[in-house]
């Protein structure tokens, strides 16, 4: 996109795009820069993406085009965005319309009802935002509870989020945080991610802290196919054992070695609708003394089945929480209701389907900044 000179002359027919922070300096900059009878073709908030643009100020991009009668381009500040629009690969010609606006409407108060169209969705108080961020109403109703939620009924939004990101903060460092035992194993009904959140793991520690580790890949009465974990495993250089149906009196044998090893297990899925299912997990946990047990959630699955996959692992003696598919939510604010009210200390978010990456250990930062900007 090309930007005309301060001392250009304007070609009639030109179409420029414009990208300005409210319906006011819309209107200035298309009268100051092409003219009273400049004609404004569309209006369109754009800035941010998801539940963000809520926090960021939205900003409005104005697409006009020159009248027929040349004009001369007035010195413009360097930050503005205006030259020659190509949107979707061409120029934005007469005749076309987006969001509403005519491509012959040169009426200024159509620019402004199409820009206050733009911002008709952006809340202004902070319960309805927190709420379109997809926090729950039991923990709508625990914040409102809290003295600093009602100090900030008459301060300004950005301020509202910031002191309520804080108590958010304060609430979560009140509870101590688990460090993984060196006998973890990793739970998770089927199709949740439990095998690839392993990968991460394992990736973490053995490339950044670069400790020692061993991987045991459990079967009992329902297949747990091996082949990606074997094959990750060899690529990592890490011993992978197996423990299969008739081995149960066989005890896995390994003891931490002063270089900081540790055991890992990946069992099978544990069953939501038939608890019966998961006493053979739960009696190898015991025998074997897995003290460390990360629940792996699916973050895309409804917060129903998210609670029932979480009493789930809680009967197992779940001590860790990880999340997956974060790439697949748009709306982060349910998971407050596991990180605040729930037992389980935070591992990670899985942000992507990479085995080696995509592992964002800093759970409590990341959910902030995508449920409350600024905080």
């Amino acid at each position: 996109m090309t930007s005309p000179s301060q001392s250009s002359t304007l070609q009639p027919g030109a179409t420029y795009r414009f990208v300005v922070r409210s319906t006011e300096e819309a209107v200035q900059t298309i009268r100051e820069r092409l003219g009273e009878n400049a004609k404004v073709l569309s209006v369109r908030q754009v800035g941010g993406q998801g539940i963000s643009r809520l926090f960021r100020g939205p900003k409005l991009e104005v697409i006009a085009q020159v009248p027929e009668a040349e004009t001369n381009l007035s010195p413009y500040p360097p930050e503005r965005d205006i030259g020659t629009v190509a949107p979707r690969g061409g120029i934005l010609l007469p005749g076309s319309d987006e969001a509403g606006v005519s491509a012959h409407t040169s009426d200024y108060a159509a620019a402004r009802a199409a820009a206050a169209m733009a911002l008709r969705d952006v809340p202004t108080k902070l319960p309805e935002l927190l709420k379109r961020s997809g926090f729950s109403e039991a923990m709508l109703a625990r914040l409102q509870a809290l003295p600093v939620f009602a100090a900030q009924e008459d301060q300004p939004l950005h301020h509202a989020i910031a002191e309520v990101g804080a108590a958010l903060r304060q609430i979560v460092q009140k509870r101590p945080a688990r460090p993984l035992p060196a006998r973890t194993a990793f739970l998770g009904s089927p199709g949740v991610g439990r095998t690839t959140a392993l990968c991460k793991w394992l990736a973490k520690e053995v490339f950044s802290r670069q400790r020692m580790v061993r991987v045991l890949k459990a079967e009992f009465d329902r297949p747990n196919p091996a082949e990606g974990l074997a094959v990750f495993c060899e690529a990592l250089g890490l011993t992978l054992d197996y423990f299969a149906p008739g081995h149960d009196d066989n005890s896995v044998s390994f003891t931490p070695n002063d270089a900081g090893g540790s055991l890992y297990a990946d069992l099978p899925g544990l069953s939501l609708r038939t608890p019966g299912e998961n006493v053979a997990l739960a009696k190898f946990l015991d025998r074997e003394k897995f003290a460390g047990r990360v629940l792996v959630l699916n973050a895309a699955y409804d917060p129903s089945m998210l609670r029932r996959a979480y009493a789930a692992g809680r009967d197992l003696g779940a001590t860790h929480l990880v999340f997956t598919h974060l790439d697949e939510l748009e709306h982060w604010g349910k998971l407050w209701d596991f990180l605040i009210e729930g037992e389980l200390t935070p591992l990670f978010l899985a942000t992507g389907p990479s085995l080696t990456g995509d592992c964002e250990e800093a759970m409590i930062d990341a959910v902030l900044r995508r449920t409350l900007p600024g905080a």
